[in-house]
């Protein structure tokens, strides 16, 4: 009897600091989760203000050759669908994610010479590069969220290449409406591997995908 009242303060503590950790991982998630969510929006909006200085029949000859082209983060596999995002595990939504947004830390500088807002190319660095910071936390944090086989390919991306390093007259307008609609898309992505993740480690019982 009395090493089971021994062990109660023990236990209490630990139970104190396995709370504490978890709160302090959900904190991170939250502020991850609403800057991403600014992102995407921010990309929204620039991708609408882009389209809305072109002309129709312009606009619709982009967006078909838009559809059978690729963005360069493509080369980053991550899950095709919402039924292969909930099977994927947090660890390997947080590896996604933190490459997603390293792959335009480069291509954002061009990002801001197509931009009608008072946003400048160090605002969007900083924003993204705060965002890339707060995932690796939660990498790490959530170690123990071992990923299974299927998730090796999260450790294994493919460098991002330069696809954007080269934007030259020729062919602009298409080069710039498929930069800001791939980095739609791909804010889109992070949000939705990130709030996924953040309802799996949910501290609320009724956490719904």
């Amino acid at each position: 009897m009395g090493q089971v009242f021994l062990l109660m303060p023990v236990l209490l503590v630990a139970g104190y600091l396995s709370l504490g950790a978890a709160m302090e991982n959900q904190r991170l998630f939250n502020i991850a989760v609403n800057r991403v969510q600014h992102l995407h929006l921010l990309a929204q909006k620039m991708f609408n203000d882009f389209e809305g200085t072109l002309l129709p029949d312009e606009r619709r000859q982009l967006n078909k050759i838009f559809l059978l082209d690729f963005c360069n983060s493509d080369s980053i596999v991550s899950p095709i669908d919402k039924h292969e995002t909930q099977k994927s595990s947090v660890l390997k939504l947080l590896h996604i994610s933190f490459r997603l947004i390293e792959s335009w830390e480069y291509p954002s500088q061009t990002l801001t010479h197509t931009m009608s807002n008072n946003l400048n190319q160090n605002q969007m660095s900083e924003k993204l590069s705060n965002l890339k910071v707060g995932i690796n936390l939660l990498i790490k944090g959530n170690q123990e969220d071992v990923p299974s086989l299927d998730d090796n390919d999260s450790q294994q991306l493919l460098p991002y290449g330069n696809y954007y390093q080269n934007l030259g007259d020729n062919d602009n307008v298409r080069r710039n409406y498929e930069l800001l609609a791939c980095f739609k898309k791909d804010m889109h992505k992070v949000e939705t591997y990130l709030t996924v993740a953040k309802c799996r480690k949910s501290l609320e019982a009724n956490c719904t995908l």
